[in-house]
C-alpha cells in the first residue's frame, strides 16, 4: 500500500513539474516575441566621421504623373567626388532616414563605412508619391487635422514590371547624379525596403539586374496585393539572374485576404534556394514592423557588401 502511494505521489509530482516547465517556456516565448533590440552599430558614435543628409522634393515625375514626394540624400564623410560612390536606394525614405527610428540608416552607414565593413555609399531615401489637391479641391485631413494626401504607394511598390525602376534610373538617379558621382557598376548599386517597399526593391533588381544587383527586403509583401505572389514561381522557372537577396520575416507577420506573409517569404526563400541564388533568409518571431529588420540592418549590409569590389 505504501509503495502504491509513493508511486502515485511521484507521478503527480512529475506531472506538476512538467506543467510548470511548459508554462514557464510558454511565458518566456510570449515575452520574447518581437523583443528585438538595436545593437551598437545602430547607435550614434561620436568617434566616427558623420555623413551629411539633405532633403529634396520631386514634383514633376513622368513615370508617375501628378505625384509629388520628398527624398533625402545621405553622403558619407569619406565621399570623394573624383571616385564613383556606391549607391543604395531605400523605399519609404522618411521612416529610414531618422536617427531615432527602427532603421537609422545614416547612423548605420556612418559606423559601417568607418569600419570598412561596407564601401563608401551614398544613400537615396525616397518617399512614395502622393497626389496634391487639384485646383479648387478642398484638401482632405486626417483625424488630427493634418493634410491627408492620396498616396500612390501601392501602385508604385506592389505593382510588377519595370515602371518604378525606370522612375529611379531616368528621374532620381539623373537628378542626384548632377551633384554626386554615382557608380554605374550594377554590383555597386543596392536597394532596400520594408513591407511593400521590400517587394518593390526585389522588383527593381528583378527587372533591371543590369543596374541593381543587391536587394534587402524586410517583411516583404510577396503576396497577392498586385500579383506579387507570382514571384516564388517566377524565380523557379526563370533563368537565374545575377542578384543577391537578403530576406527577413517573422512568424507573427500578417495573415489577411492578400495572403500569409510568413508563408510567402518562406516560399520566396525556398525558390531562391532552388534556383541557386546568393541569398540569406532571417526568419524570427516578429510581427509586421521594423523591429527585427532594424536590429539586423547592420548585419544585412555587411553580408550584402561582403566581397565588394570583387
Amino acid at each position: 500500500m505504501t509503495r502504491t502511494i509513493d508511486l502515485m505521489i511521484s507521478c503527480f509530482s512529475k506531472r506538476v513539474v512538467g506543467a510548470l516547465v511548459l508554462f514557464t517556456a510558454l511565458v518566456q516565448t510570449a515575452w520574447a516575441i518581437d523583443d528585438y533590440k538595436l545593437g551598437p552599430d545602430s547607435q550614434f558614435n561620436p568617434d566616427v566621421p558623420h555623413g551629411a543628409v539633405t532633403k529634396h522634393s520631386w514634383t514633376n515625375s513622368s513615370a508617375f504623373p501628378g505625384t509629388i514626394r520628398d527624398y533625402w540624400v545621405y553622403v558619407p564623410a569619406q565621399y570623394d567626388k573624383e571616385k564613383p560612390a556606391c549607391v543604395m536606394v531605400f523605399q519609404d525614405g522618411g521612416g529610414m532616414v531618422g536617427t531615432n527610428g527602427s532603421y537609422r540608416v545614416p547612423v548605420v552607414f556612418d559606423n559601417l563605412i568607418a569600419k570598412k565593413e561596407m564601401p563608401v555609399t551614398i544613400a537615396i531615401l525616397i518617399n512614395p508619391g502622393v497626389f496634391p489637391p487639384a485646383p479648387g479641391e478642398t484638401p482632405r485631413t486626417d483625424a488630427n487635422g493634418r493634410p491627408a494626401l492620396r498616396s500612390n504607394r501601392s501602385v508604385e511598390y506592389d505593382s510588377l514590371g519595370d515602371r518604378y525602376a525606370k522612375f529611379l534610373l531616368d528621374e532620381i538617379f539623373v537628378e542626384v547624379g548632377k551633384d554626386y558621382n554615382l557608380t554605374h557598376d550594377p554590383d555597386g548599386r543596392a536597394i532596400c525596403g520594408s513591407s511593400s517597399g521590400g517587394i518593390c526593391s526585389f522588383t527593381v533588381a528583378w527587372e533591371r539586374p543590369d543596374q541593381f544587383r543587391k536587394v534587402v527586403s524586410f517583411v516583404g509583401s510577396f503576396t497577392n496585393i498586385r500579383g506579387g505572389n507570382a514571384y516564388s514561381y517566377l524565380v523557379r522557372k526563370t533563368e537565374r539572374k545575377p542578384i543577391r537577396v537578403f530576406l527577413q520575416d517573422g512568424a507573427n507577420d500578417l495573415d489577411n485576404t492578400y495572403g500569409n506573409w510568413p508563408l510567402a517569404n518562406q516560399m520566396m526563400a525556398a525558390a531562391l534556394k532552388f534556383a541557386g541564388y546568393d541569398y540569406r533568409f532571417e526568419f524570427g518571431d516578429g510581427a509586421h514592423n521594423g523591429k527585427h529588420g532594424g536590429s539586423i540592418l547592420p548585419d544585412a549590409l555587411r553580408w550584402l557588401w561582403r566581397d565588394y569590389p570583387r
